[in-house]
């Protein structure tokens, strides 16, 4: 355990040089995002009489974002990052040069990746709170879920990202996957008023059991056979990303 707080350390150190700008934009984010959605666009479907689960609008889609908003930075932060360490930077191998061995380098990465989204996902929150969109005491339980959902989606995008030889495959990713799951995983509107088809594909991804949770908990409406389905998914591809992670790891880096 303590090699892969070594490794920790070095993406810890190496983001203080990086830190100002990405303060930045997890401030300014939240903020701009549910300032146009939430009261812009919200103003508009509070008016209209039919607002999602009889809430006010903001109060629907800020659990929404919070959880898209992990599910984004954890796939960015499994990207180009893992394969810059094996092909540019090639810090992966400077590690290996060390006592670290390759579960020391995917845990303590992995742990960073973590680190990177609950930070992010704290301010979103105290923003949600800020705009009085949290409903319920158990709003503070969304801050672990944004963890789940991160290690979920950054396990298994680390484990592919170090099978590839460049960045090509990461705009096919975001473009076919990662947005898609954003704007129909139930973030802005209820995954009920989808085809039948498309509301079965929704059930099946990742982003909507995160959506869902942080949503449940922030207004506190918890279903807790639901919830325990939602952890037991999200833990479940957060592990197998894991398992994965370490294979692929290996077969790359030990050539």
């Amino acid at each position: 355990m303590s090699y892969a707080l070594r490794s920790y350390e070095f993406w810890l150190t190496f983001y203080r040089r990086t830190w100002r700008g990405s303060v930045a934009t997890s401030i300014v984010n939240p903020v701009f995002y549910l300032g146009a959605l939430g009261i812009g666009l919200g103003t508009l479907v509070n008016k209209s009489g039919t607002t999602p689960d009889g809430v006010e609008y903001i109060a629907f889609v800020a659990p929404g974002v919070l959880a898209a908003t992990a599910m984004q930075i954890a796939t960015n932060e499994a990207m180009w990052p893992v394969l810059g360490s094996i092909r540019w930077t090639r810090g992966y191998y400077a590690m290996l040069a060390t006592p670290l061995q390759i579960r020391h380098i995917v845990f303590g990465h992995q742990a960073w990746m973590a680190t990177r989204v609950v930070s992010s996902c704290a301010v979103y929150l105290a923003v949600i709170a800020a705009f009085g969109a949290i409903h319920s005491p158990l709003g503070v339980l969304a801050l672990p879920a944004c963890f789940l959902i991160g290690v979920a989606f950054s396990a298994p995008m680390a484990a592919y990202s170090a099978t590839l030889e460049n960045d090509a495959a990461f705009i096919v990713v975001n473009r076919f996957a990662v947005i898609p799951m954003f704007l129909f995983s139930g973030t802005f509107f209820p995954i009920s008023r989808l085809p039948q088809v498309l509301r079965w594909v929704a059930y099946l991804t990742p982003s909507w059991h995160g959506v869902d949770l942080c949503r449940s908990l922030t207004l506190g409406r918890v279903d807790w056979g639901l919830a325990v389905v939602h952890v037991a998914y999200l833990a479940a591809l957060a592990v197998t990303g894991l398992v994965f992670a370490l294979r692929t790891y290996r077969r790359r880096l030990m050539k």
